[in-house]
């Protein structure tokens, strides 16, 4: 961060207007709460609220806003490693190893 009061402004004014948000949200929580929905919409609504919060602390309080290679790169990483763990049974079954097992098919 800079040591330029404007910008130290300018950063304090952006954590109050995102708590402001938060605390807008959380309002609107506890009035979807009194809503009497469907349990499908609540659970979407609940979620949509969530996600909404989760994402402004992640990107404003966490910095993550700022961490953008570092973000693809895990999610990259995350894409890779659930393909080999998808696959992986789909290989196993395919080479012929698992015959006459008892837990493998007939």
């Amino acid at each position: 961060m800079h040591s330029d009061p404007a910008e130290i402004q300018r950063t304090v004014r952006k954590y109050y207007t995102i708590g402001g948000l938060l605390l807008v949200c959380t309002a609107i929580t506890v009035a979807a709460s009194y809503l009497h929905l469907a349990v499908p919409a609540a659970i979407a609504v609940a979620l949509i609220i969530a996600a909404t919060k989760g994402s402004m602390v992640a990107s404003v309080f966490m910095h993550l806003s700022y961490e953008r290679k570092w973000i693809y790169g895990c999610l990259l990483l995350t894409v890779v490693f659930f393909l080999v763990l998808i696959f992986i049974p789909l290989f196993t079954n395919l080479d012929g190893l698992g015959i006459g097992l008892p837990w493998s098919p007939k």
